[in-house]
């Protein structure tokens, strides 16, 4: 996540920030402090990673405060975990290219359990996830997919509630639900739990898919997730 520089003397600096463009604001999906705001300490979850770096399956297949989002069947043979963060450039690219056909091939036909669980990256991410948790969990996978693909739209270095609402109200939402989501202290602070546990798991950055354990950090192209997801069902 970029952060604005410690401005000492110039107005000039101030003008570089402001006009940092988009894409140099997207270009990298990793951080690590918090972006959901004021925050209770969870209690401790004591995860061992293995000498790869890796949970156990146990550990990781663990729910969080919230309700999981999936798509599929519960009996899936092969579940895939995506740590998504709203304001990545590469976790849109896999949404727009990949995840259609992971839903055509796979998850449709009962083969994969696709899970999406947030870790936000800056102040504008969190906002955006506590927006996709308001309301009626149906219009969840929604929202997702306007704000990745709205990017453009409502994503910069300050916060822009407006922005985020125009994006959010596509679904339905309502402004006074939308305000009253802001305000909504529990929510923020199961979102940054997810979030924790998230690093605990070794997540560092997005796109972080775990496929039945196995961990791969970066957007999967439409190849790479058919022969590892073929892969996995051919052992089972």
């Amino acid at each position: 996540m970029l952060k604005p520089a410690h401005i000492t003397n110039s107005f000039h600096i101030i003008k570089l920030i402001a006009s940092l463009s988009f894409v140099l604001f997207l270009s990298a999906c990793s951080a690590n402090q918090l972006s959901l705001g004021s925050e209770k300490k969870a209690n401790p979850d004591e995860i061992v990673l293995d000498e790869k770096g890796l949970p156990s399956i146990a550990q990781l297949m663990k729910a969080g405060p919230l309700p999981e989002m999936y798509l599929g069947k519960d009996t899936a043979p092969v579940t895939v975990i995506e740590y998504v963060s709203l304001t990545c450039p590469h976790c849109r690219a896999f949404h727009q290219k990949t995840l259609p056909f992971l839903k055509a091939n796979y998850i449709n036909k009962g083969k994969v359990r696709y899970i999406v669980r947030e870790f936000p990256i800056g102040r504008s991410a969190g906002n955006a996830a506590i927006v996709t948790r308001c309301g009626s969990p149906k219009r969840y996978f929604k929202m997702v997919d306007l704000f990745l693909n709205n990017q453009p739209k409502w994503v910069s270095l300050e916060v822009r509630l407006d922005a985020i609402y125009a994006v959010a109200k596509k679904s339905g939402l309502k402004r006074a639900e939308f305000d009253q989501c802001m305000k909504d202290q529990t929510l923020i602070d199961n979102l940054n739990a997810i979030k924790n546990r998230g690093r605990k798991l070794g997540v560092t950055g997005t796109p972080t898919f775990f496929i039945n354990g196995q961990k791969f950090r970066k957007p999967l192209s439409i190849e790479e997730i058919k022969t590892i997801i073929d892969a996995q069902l051919k052992l089972g």
